[in-house]
């Protein structure tokens, strides 16, 4: 019994932090990643990174090719704006604060083919 419970403390001192689930995807997000995968891969390969902004959680889709916008949506699929890419690679002028105020959480998906 004792040697049961050691184990049972080791795996979770073990796990503290390393075992937690990933937050569930929004549908609408998971829409937006599928309609990609539906597609002939990007060049680069399309990416949705998750981050906090604002004290809300938003995803950012890279964009499809050179010069255009890299997108920012809300959990509910709303655009928020595109800081970065298009011409000047500065996005859209909407977020200018993203770089410094965003935390990256994590990459949620990168297009592996």
């Amino acid at each position: 019994m004792k040697g049961l419970i050691t184990a049972v403390l080791i795996i979770s001192i073990f796990c503290f932090g390393k075992c937690k689930k990933e937050p569930m995807l929004a549908d609408c997000i998971q829409q937006k990643i599928d309609s990609i995968k539906a597609q002939p891969r990007w060049n680069p390969p399309a990416q949705v990174d998750e981050y906090i902004y604002n004290r809300k959680r938003v995803y950012l889709f890279s964009s499809d090719c050179c010069d255009q916008y890299n997108t920012l949506y809300d959990e509910a699929c709303n655009y928020i704006c595109a800081p970065s890419g298009g011409f000047t690679g500065r996005g859209d002028g909407r977020c200018t604060d993203f770089k410094t105020a965003a935390q990256f959480v994590r990459t949620v998906w990168k297009d592996p083919r």
